[in-house]
């Protein structure tokens, strides 16, 4: 039979071997009430050199670039930011820099495909290509813009507040998201 010690000494032995991000996350109803979303949107071209499907052929989306951000309301009196996480209009202003203006009407492609690379080579200088270190999907542009954004999003006024996740919409339909 198990005692209520040994069970108490079990559940305090599993939580102190559970990284504390995965504790935080269970509590985060607790430590933090309110998150926000801002998105831009830009006109990018990519493609998926190995899929089976016509998406391994030059194309571009609508890409909507959505920052969700979380944290404690501003509690100072009297300033503009008053009862916000953060103003909106730096949001918008880190995703403008961070992304809209990195990938608008830009084609991103994969280091690794060099037929991409050559083929956009041979357009000039003026074409606006933007090269990563990975097959650019969906899935993988939410964890690079959030790579981009997070470095940016700070309290300005001692309320703790962090970028939650990203969200990608790649078509109308179809959406991917990385968070921590």
């Amino acid at each position: 039979m198990f005692s209520k010690t040994a069970h108490l000494n079990s559940v305090v032995r599993d939580i102190a071997s559970t990284p504390l991000v995965w504790i935080l996350r269970r509590m985060e109803v607790i430590l933090m009430t309110t998150r926000i979303r801002r998105w831009v949107e830009t006109d990018t071209g990519h493609r998926v050199p190995n899929h089976n499907s016509k998406c391994r052929n030059f194309h571009g989306h609508r890409y909507r670039w959505e920052a969700e951000i979380e944290g404690d309301l501003v509690s100072l009196k009297g300033i503009s930011e008053e009862g916000m996480v953060m103003d909106f209009s730096e949001v918008s202003r880190i995703l403008n820099e961070q992304i809209h203006d990195v990938v608008d009407h830009s084609f991103i492609v994969f280091e690794g495909d060099d037929e991409a690379i050559r083929a956009l080579s041979e357009i000039g200088d003026e074409h606006r290509t933007v090269i990563v270190p990975f097959v650019p999907t969906a899935e993988n542009l939410a964890k690079w813009a959030f790579d981009r954004v997070d470095p940016h999003i700070k309290s300005s006024y001692g309320n703790s507040i962090t970028l939650h996740a990203f969200h990608v919409r790649e078509t109308p339909k179809s959406w991917a998201s990385w968070r921590p």
